[in-house]
């Protein structure tokens, strides 16, 4: 029976990770990207059911208390998480799955899914990073020095991850990201288990 992988991408806040997924899944539709629970509020650019599934801080507690979270985390005061049954579904298909969640999902997920490929995105430079964070115009100074300081934190777990991708140019990211993919999906047991000889 086909199995599906999970690959968990993480990085620090406005290390451009969002933007790799998405065009990751762009090109290739074969991948299944999870759309996490969060209770902060919803961004104008945004569209619930597709960004993430916004809900109350209530609602999502009341999920937490029903064990309904595969792994979850409180960020910036705002709780994210990954609904159960929806990975069970994927896997169950036999499609990938790329997980965005940070450090403190990757580990519950490694923990539940030993299997599981950890990609850590990296800025090239703290300076990087808030000139990037600064070009977002949709945080406070205030916002945005608190971002830092938790980039720094979030860095520090980089040596957790299986693979560590540094976002200085884009494509050529995007390119090592598509590749560990690739890599995985190449590996002998998923080949010679897909094919009949």
């Amino acid at each position: 029976m086909p199995h599906g992988d999970i690959f968990v991408i993480a990085a620090p806040s406005g290390a451009g990770k969002s933007s790799l997924v998405k065009a990751l899944c762009e090109q290739d539709n074969t991948l299944q990207l999870s759309i996490s629970h969060t209770s902060r509020p919803i961004r104008p650019s945004e569209v619930n059911g597709i960004d993430y599934f916004f809900v109350s801080v209530e609602q999502f507690e009341e999920m937490l208390s029903r064990h309904e979270f595969i792994e979850h985390a409180k960020v910036y005061g705002n709780y994210y998480g990954t609904n159960i049954n929806t990975i069970q579904q994927f896997m169950k298909n036999g499609k990938d799955i790329i997980l965005e969640i940070d450090w403190q999902g990757a580990r519950q997920i490694k923990k539940l899914f030993p299997n599981a490929i950890l990609i850590f995105i990296l800025p090239p430079s703290i300076e990087e990073l808030t000139k990037r964070l600064i070009a977002r115009n949709t945080d406070s100074q205030e916002v945005i020095k608190s971002r830092i300081q938790v980039a720094q934190e979030d860095i520090s777990h980089a040596n957790e991850f299986t693979y560590v991708i540094i976002n200085d140019k884009f494509d050529v990211a995007l390119q090592d990201l598509c590749s560990i993919i690739r890599t995985r999906r190449l590996l002998s047991q998923k080949v010679l288990s897909n094919i009949n000889l």
